[in-house]
Parts: C-alpha cells; structure tokens; sequence
C-alpha cells in the first residue's frame, strides 16, 4: 500500500484515507504497563477483546498502542448517559513514538475519536509516550485516531495520521449473506413444532412472539417454537375472578401477624382481560413499613394452581425463613400455609417475591415492596414527599399474555423482556408536585430481565441510597441505571412548572444489521405546577451530603479491601440442541457483545429457547465444580472477597445481576477500576466480559443462594449455596 502523507483529515470527503489505514498490518506486542490492556491477560481479568482497542501505525509511521477503554467511577457498574449512549474513559499507553518535530512541522500528537463514517470527529486530548487518561467517549462505534498536530490546541484533525484504532463494536457487520440465504431458506424441524398441554380440551397454542419496533426477522426464524408446552393460569370462569386492587400501605409493628395470600385475579388492560398473580389481590402486593430492628410474623397461603414460597429479598432474616425451596423450606402447596418470622436488621427498601418459577410468578405479578424505617431522623436529607415506585414490563400479544413454559422456562438466552412498561402496575404513572419540591423516589426493578436507564430530563437528580442502606455521600446522576432486583434512592428537585416525562432511554442493538438505535419509553409523568413548595429545601438538596455513620461502618472493612480475592466465580453459558438458524446467526452475533442488552431484539430465537437447551452457568475455576455442585463453607464474622467474572467467550455474552441471599456486600471494583462512594448492596449488575470485586459481610449464619436475577437464567439453573458456620 502507497504511504498517504500528511492528509488534511479535518475535511470529512477524506473517510477513504482512514479506511485505507484500518487495512495496514498490525501492531507489536507492548512492554508490561499498570493496565487491563497491556501486560498477561488474566483468564479472570476482564475481557481486553471487549474493553480494548489496538492501535496500529500507520504506513512510514513508528510508535505502538493501546487504549483501555474504562469507566469513570460512580455509584452504578456501566456508565451510561442520559440518553443511553454507553461511555468509556479511554486510557492511552503509547511506545515508541518519535518527537513530533521529526514528522515535519509538528509539536505534539493530539487523540481523537470519530464515527466510523467520520460524520462525527471529537478531540480528546494531548497524548505522548506512557499513559494518558482522556475524557469519556460516548459513540456507539468509533475509530481512534492519533495526528501529529502544529499545536497541541488544534481543535480539527488537520495534521499527519500516526496510530489508528476501531472499538470493538465497530467490528459489528451485517452477517454474510451465505448466512442470510441459509437463515432465510433452511427448515429445521428441531425448533419448529408447537406443543400443547395434555389432557386439556382448552389447550393453549404457541403464537408468534411480538416484535419490537423496527426490527425484523429472518423466515426460519419466525418457524421457531419453544419446545415445551405452553402455560397462562386459567380457570373455569375468568370473570369469578375478584377485580386486582391497587396497592393498600400497611403498617406493622413489633409482634403484628400479616396474613398473605398468593392468588389469582384478573385485570381489565388495555381492552383486554387478563389472568394474573396478586397478594391479597393486590397489584402490586402491600407495601409493608416497619421499623428497623421489629420482627414481624407472615402467615402466608397458597391460592394459586402451584407451589410457591416468599422469598424476603434483601434482609438479613434468620435462614428456615428464606424463602428457597429444597433449601431453607419445602416449596408451599396449592391450599396449604407457612408461618415466616422476619426480622429486620437493616434500614432501606427491600422487596419480597416467590422462589418458584419467578419466571412465571413474579412476573404475572407476586411482588411487593418492605419498606424497613431507620430510627435516625435524619436518615435522609430532606424531601417534600416520598413515591415508592415498583419497575416492571410486561409481555403482551395480540390475544393478551404471551404464555410461559409449563415445564420449564422459554426466554433462556436474554431473558424474558415485556413490550408494556409498569410503574406500580400500572401502564401510566402519574404525580402532581409544586414548583421547586423535592421528590424521594425509592425505585425497585422487578422485572424478569430489563436494566432500566431512567431520568426526568430537566430535572436535577442525585443519588441517595441502593439496596441496603445509604450511600458514604450522595452524589449527582443524570440517570439511574437499575437492573432487575436492584433498588435505588433518589432525590429529585422539579424546579420549572409543566410536565416531566419519566422516561428509560437506551440504544438497542439490531443483532442481525450491526446497528444501534434509540428507544425511548415513557413510564410517567410528572405535572409540575406553578405554586412554590414549601418548605423550600433548595439549600439542603444542592449540598451532597455525606453520611458519617455509614462512613464509619464501611470504615471497619478498609483493611480488607486491598486483598487479593479469596474466591472467584466464572459467569458462562452452555447450549445444546438449539435449532440450527439459532446457532448460526449466534455465532455471527458472538463477533461484540454489548456490555448490557437493553432490549429484546433477538426476539424469536430467544423466546423459542428453553431451559432444556440453555444451561447457564456459575463456575468455580478452583475447582471446576458449577451450580449446586459448587460447596463453599465459611464461618460467621468472615470477610470474604470474591471475584465475579463474566466470560466473553460465552455462547451467548450478556450481563448478569448478581443476588446474595441474607448477607450484604460491597462493590470494591468494577475492572479494576476501584470505586470510590461505596454503599452496601445485595444485587450487582455484572456487564458482559466485565470483572466486579466485592467484599462480603458474611454475619448471618446458614445455607444460602447465590444466583443471577434474570428470572430465566435462574430458571436455566445459574444458582449456587453456600454455608454460613
């Protein structure tokens, strides 16, 4: 190839120049730097295939590179904007490169990122040899290109192109066409049949699963049905079915008996009516306030066409009353009873939901909030008032629900998305404030597999607590990224009269275009009028408080927190007789996992793959043992650190919320990038290819699970125990 000197890339008609670059050999391997990119790659360091870009000199050029591409620290695991685009802080580590002087008229080499058709060229910064940390890029494909500039405050690409790199979503490309033409024509019979309930004379039939807009399927994809018998709880006469009621508060004190019954109700949704799941005929069921430190007594009965249990998620209850199956209980029988006596260590906002089948369950609607009251007064700061919000989606086809597994579940790969957003059980969340009021929102996601990006555009927002308690300070967001099983304080000040949306804003991936797009859905809104709130807390909500009790009490655990791990886990999956269009075009997709799958856009083969096909897996690489076979043992008073390491090499790469029954831990580090506000959590979103270090406070004796929170993936067997002594 011809060199291409000093090219004048601030003109965009240039973009063949750049290609012309991208095809140049590659670069040599770089001396051992303090970096993820640089150095042995660990089989239990995050994914450098993910998280790194190879840089390449261009023809004549000298000089080598990498660029990590990190994350700034905050109070959640990816960093995300408002508006969903995925942001990583890059850091350079550069060798080899020559004074610029010796280019030509030159004086320092500037770092840039452009989209990959260059209609978007942003300057990052001055780079030299060594390593330099940059501002975040927030692209979903980009090129990084280093120039020898006239001066190091050029603010357009003009000068001499020197190294050059793609992020490793820009490798996303339209499958072959071979693979298409296979896709399009092949009949495998292996996905393709339906299934009914035996013995029923009303049995269900598989449908089509819907689609999400936009998106579009092969035809040997639509052919693909779940191989297992369909299931939607059904009754002789739908409408004797009592009417789902809104969630009632209830307050219990020390030694009060709540009465709980898991049963069957219908709705009326829109035009439709549907069969659901309640407690106490609630939708959601009761909000439950008590006073940390009470014990309470749940007697619970089982209405419902199966077993079931409550599990109290969260809280650091005594173990008999933990709600696992074959585990701390025998699974409740459709008419019989349990007696759960809970106790309630921890200040927050906890939840409880079955342990059977959350798959089907939880998600037709057994969920509620507990809502544990600190005895500090000033707990929190200040806030007008308070909403308690419950996040979920809901799967609806053209003749109501799209029905679940009656054996095992379907939605094995990515989980089990709905196409109808929930806030509080209902389609439209609605709150009427002041100007200027201060609103505390504890937000819950109960959804089967949705990470939510949430924000009220042009309001302030910062961040108070998750899910065991508060923060160490609070701190300013723009979004709340939650996912499933996850909980999150905020504090957000409505300071201009109309209304604010509620909205969850992300880029989802077209898996079979390579493309990114925007998807916007509006949970609520907020009608903000224009009389003044009082009292006026404008003072105390722009000062980031920090709590010293929680600062003093993670303040215990400092001397533990530099150790290496004592434990790892490894996150994969496994598949077996998936149909043959499945495998192909996931072979295709496996080229760039996006850390979080933010939608259902693998709509058909996800929903056609069952728990019998997909086996995900918690493996312990000491050991090789995985699952239930994995038998750990610690002592009450350990303080255990544990590695969490989300394979890339995975059939099928996505995140994983981590839940930790009855202890509660810290998240030390996120790709060894440490954080820096620490707060102490029960749930951890792990992103595709990432590594999370957290440091467990095992306080609470027992036998207890340790499994991914997408409900299909727990269904798909992804669940451990472990042993407190």
């Amino acid at each position: 190839m011809p060199e291409i000197p000093n090219i004048p890339l601030g003109g965009r008609s240039r973009a063949w120049a750049v290609a012309l670059c991208l095809s140049a050999s590659p670069v040599a391997t770089l001396e051992a730097q303090a970096s993820l990119c640089t150095g042995p790659e660990s089989r239990l360091g995050p994914s450098r295939d993910l998280y790194c870009v190879e840089l390449v000199p261009a023809v004549g050029m000298r000089g080598a590179g990498r660029v990590e591409l990190g994350r700034t620290p905050g109070p959640f695991t990816v960093d995300v904007s408002a508006d969903g685009h995925l942001r990583y802080t890059p850091a350079f580590t550069l060798s080899g490169l020559a004074q610029p002087e010796s280019l030509g008229r030159y004086t320092a080499y500037v770092a840039w990122v452009a989209s990959p058709t260059l209609d978007v060229i942003q300057r990052l910064g001055v780079v030299d040899n060594g390593r330099t940390v940059l501002p975040p890029i927030a692209l979903d494909k980009f090129l990084i290109l280093i120039t020898a500039e006239s001066s190091g405050a050029a603010t357009e690409m003009r000068g001499r192109l020197v190294l050059r790199g793609m992020s490793p979503s820009a490798r996303l490309l339209p499958p072959d066409f071979m693979q298409f033409v296979l896709g399009s024509t092949r009949d495998d019979s292996s996905g393709g049949h339906e299934h009914h309930m035996p013995g029923r004379s009303d049995s269900l039939a598989w449908t089509m699963v819907p689609m999400p807009a936009g998106i579009s399927m092969l035809p040997a994809e639509m052919t693909l049905r779940p191989n297992v018998a369909p299931y939607l709880p059904r009754t002789a006469n739908t409408d004797s079915l009592p009417l789902a009621r809104p969630r009632q508060l209830v307050r219990l004190t020390s030694g009060d008996t709540l009465r709980l019954t898991a049963g069957i109700v219908r709705r009326l949704f829109k035009g439709r009516t549907l069969t659901l799941f309640a407690f106490n005929g609630q939708y959601p069921g009761p909000l439950l306030e008590v006073a940390q430190g009470a014990e309470v007594t749940v007697e619970l009965t089982n209405a419902l066409d199966q077993p079931t249990t409550v599990h109290w998620h969260g809280i650091r209850l005594d173990n008999r009353f933990d709600g696992v199956p074959d585990l701390t209980q025998r699974a409740v029988a459709p008419g019989e009873r349990f007696v759960y006596h809970l106790r309630f260590p921890d200040a927050g906002i906890y939840w409880y939901h079955p342990h059977v089948r959350e798959d089907v369950q939880q998600d037709l609607g057994l969920y509620g909030n507990v809502m544990v009251r600190s005895a500090r007064r000033d707990y929190f700061s200040p806030a007008n008032r308070e909403e308690v919000l419950m996040l979920d989606d809901l799967l609806l086809g053209d003749d109501g629900l799209v029905p679940f597994g009656a054996t095992t579940t379907t939605h094995a790969l990515m989980g089990r998305f709905g196409n109808v957003m929930l806030v509080n059980g209902e389609p439209r969340y609605a709150l009427t404030v002041s100007r200027g009021e201060v609103v505390r929102f504890f937000l819950t996601n109960v959804s089967n597999t949705r990470t939510f990006n949430l924000s009220f555009p042009g309001a302030r927002m910062k961040v108070v607590a998750s899910d065991v308690g508060n923060y160490e300070r609070e701190e300013w967001v723009e979004s709340v990224v939650i996912a499933p099983a996850e909980r999150y304080v905020i504090h957000v000040r409505f300071d201009r009269p109309g209304d604010v949306p509620f909205v969850n804003r992300v880029r989802g991936l077209d898996h079979l275009y390579g493309r990114f797009f925007s998807e916007t859905d509006t949970l609520g809104v907020v009608r903000v009028g224009a009389g003044v709130s009082k009292p006026n807390l404008a003072e105390s909500f722009a000062t980031l408080r920090a709590d010293t009790a929680v600062g003093v009490d993670v303040g215990r655990f400092r001397e533990y927190m530099s150790r290496p791990a004592d434990k790892a886990l490894v996150l994969t999956m496994e598949a077996n007789d998936l149909p043959f269009f499945s495998r192909q075009i996931m072979q295709l997709d496996s080229i760039y996992f996006t850390p979080v799958e933010w939608s259902g856009t693998m709509p058909g083969m996800n929903w056609a793959a069952t728990g019998d096909e997909v086996r995900w897996i918690l493996r312990d690489p000491a050991t090789g043992k995985e699952n239930m076979d994995i038998d750990w043992t610690f002592h009450r008073g350990d303080v255990v650190k544990l590695r969490l390491v989300n394979e890339r090499r995975s059939f099928h790469g996505m995140q994983h919320p981590i839940h930790i029954h009855g202890q509660r831990f810290l998240v030390l580090a996120v790709n060894d990038v440490p954080n820096t506000n620490l707060v102490w959590k029960d749930t951890v979103l792990l992103p595709a290819g990432a590594t999370a270090d957290i440091l467990l406070d095992l306080t609470n004796p027992g036998r207890w699970m340790l499994h991914c929170h997408i409900a299909e993936h727990l269904s798909a067997h992804m669940m451990m125990a472990f042993t407190v002594q």
